[in-house]
């Protein structure tokens, strides 16, 4: 069955032993189109990110860039510009003809914390081919703050895919056509694009930027943290920004999305020539996400935007990412937002599930 693996298959698979882990897996992993990954016990600070490369191990690369390792048993606090791996508490044994894509969870992203997972054998990030067999780990480097990471930990996630299943611009424009995707023109190109918005209704406030020197965020705290403590608002009264190179903000898009039950998404960069700067840590949207049923209507994507090499001048309206759909390959038995803990369900400009919120 092409397409991606809904929840009820990724039961299956665990069950058949092509998914692992010790200890097992809990329910509370398993989301629509997508397994979350849980962090292990140790975490090894290493010199640079590495990929192990065709033929090789990581356990045998991180002999030659391991720095010192750090039990995470009981809590460690992972630092601001440092690179750490993570043996994960998952495995895999792929059969043949089922390939996966690993992402970040939308908290994770909106901390600036980038985590990308890693395998054996692996030429790229995040990427996990047909038939793979081994261990997972995560690569994690905070840029923003500081975190306090524990053992089961969720920071990213896995979907899981047989054969070809992104939508092709002709067939994203019916499946609009039938049933919108955006709450407004669509605009279709290698995907579906939506841009910035920095005129929102009844106020000035248009997103915020990171704090350079700020306190440790534990993870597991939720709701907690004062948001003017690690965060400055961005406000703008004329449409427009100006990014500084090296920060990051967190922004969100002018059109209201909408992922279909039988489809997922995936965030993608927009053309690297368009600007100074990039939309990154590229989400999954899972079914349901803005979905009606499900108490999504008019669920905005909210944007982690970093600056390159040049101040660079943002604009409303103005393309920034794109969204990727693919099909499922049989419809989930549970979608975002409809009676899971998903926290992200009807957003707006929304800073991660830690922040209290802004009043």
């Amino acid at each position: 069955m092409t397409g991606v693996c809904p929840n009820q298959q990724i039961e299956a698979m665990i069950a058949r032993g092509e998914i692992t882990a010790s200890p097992e897996v809990i329910p509370a992993q398993i989301q629509p189109a997508s397994l979350d990954l849980r962090l292990g016990t140790v975490a090894y600070r290493v010199r640079a990110s590495f990929l192990a490369g065709e033929g090789r191990t990581v356990a045998e690369r991180l002999s030659e860039f391991e720095m010192h390792r750090i039990d995470i048993s009981e809590g460690a606090v992972l630092e601001k510009g440092c690179v750490y791996l993570v043996p994960l508490m998952e495995s895999l044994a792929l059969p043949q003809g089922l390939s996966a894509a690993a992402n970040a969870k939308s908290s994770t992203g909106r901390l600036d914390l980038l985590t990308r997972t890693i395998t054996d054998g692996g030429t790229e990030f995040d990427r996990v081919p047909a038939g793979y067999t081994g261990p997972l780990y995560a690569e994690i480097c905070p840029r923003s703050f500081s975190v306090l990471v524990r053992p089961g930990m969720r920071l990213n996630q896995i979907r899981f895919r047989e054969g070809q299943a992104v939508l092709s611009d002709t067939d994203l424009s019916a499946l609009h056509a039938e049933s919108p995707l955006v709450d407004g023109p669509a605009v279709i190109q290698d995907g579906l694009g939506f841009s910035v918005d920095l005129r929102l209704p009844d106020t000035d406030l248009v997103g915020y930027r990171a704090k350079p020197h700020t306190g440790v965020i534990d993870l597991d705290r939720i709701g907690e943290y004062d948001p003017q403590e690690y965060w400055e608002e961005v406000r703008t009264t004329d449409g427009r920004i100006i990014l500084d190179p090296g920060a990051f903000y967190i922004l969100v898009s002018r059109e209201a999305v909408h992922i279909p039950p039988m489809y997922a998404a995936e965030m993608a960069p927009y053309l690297a020539m368009v600007g100074e700067f990039r939309v990154h840590y590229a989400g999954f949207f899972d079914p349901g996400f803005g979905h009606a049923a499900a108490g999504g209507e008019g669920s905005r994507g909210v944007l982690e935007v970093r600056c390159h090499e040049a101040p660079f001048v943002l604009e409303h309206g103005q393309v920034v990412g794109r969204l990727v759909y693919e099909r499922m390959s049989e419809m989930p038995t549970q979608l975002y937002g409809a009676g899971i803990a998903s926290n992200y369900q009807g957003q707006g400009l929304k800073l991660s599930k830690h922040f209290k919120a802004v009043t």
